[in-house]
């Protein structure tokens, strides 16, 4: 299981989505789940619409680099319109080193002419994901359910789609039942994306 820290590795709330979250993530050897906005002609790390100083995409990038790339980065995109801009900073990555995901349909587009690794969307409200057939994985979230099972992943893998699963505890929910139904469909391309990457490498790797 390819492990995607939540925001960075975060101890505290108010560390989510800061450098120090993400390079304490970067140098345990985890991918990152990540949000990017524009913010004064820039593009910056920011979840809700930017006040005051958050990080620019290029130091988080740079701390990317310099960590070795460790593992994907999950880019949700908050802002329309910065297919521009991203494709230019990632330019130096490798298809194998990110995605984005979660943009809305014409802006999805945009990516895809763009070339970028865009994955698609699957929840219990969106049980047919659009552009499956373009995307280059399935982002599968369970906003309200625990409905993913071995079987929904299994169809994915087998059409040769990366596969990024969405822990319960990101919505608020245990998150040990649904690991343990996932355990089985470990394999490659398979992420989880999760507020608690020590304990799901543990889970997932340990012996």
């Amino acid at each position: 299981m390819i492990v995607l820290a939540h925001r960075g590795w975060w101890t505290r709330a108010e560390e989510r989505n800061s450098l120090a979250a993400f390079e304490r993530a970067l140098a345990a050897g985890f991918g990152l789940e990540l949000d990017v906005r524009d913010q004064d002609g820039r593009l910056v790390v920011s979840h809700d619409p930017p006040v005051g100083e958050v990080p620019d995409l290029a130091a988080l990038l740079e701390l990317f680099d310099r960590h070795g790339r460790p593992g994907p980065l999950a880019i949700n995109v908050k802002s329309d319109g910065l297919q521009a801009g991203l494709a230019r900073m990632l330019a130096p990555l490798a298809p194998k080193d990110f995605f984005v995901f979660d943009m809305s349909i014409p802006d999805t587009l945009g990516y895809l002419r763009a070339g970028l690794p865009a994955f698609t969307r699957q929840s219990e409200h969106e049980p047919v994901p659009a552009l499956l057939d373009r995307a280059a994985g399935v982002w599968m979230d369970l906003f309200e359910s625990d409905w993913i099972d071995a079987a929904a992943i299994r169809r994915h893998r087998d059409a040769g789609r990366a596969v990024a699963l969405v822990s319960p505890e990101l919505h608020g929910r245990p998150h040990r039942d649904a690991w343990r139904a996932w355990r089985a469909s470990d394999g490659p391309g398979v992420m989880l994306c999760t507020d608690f990457p020590d304990e799901a490498r543990e889970f997932f790797h340990g012996d």
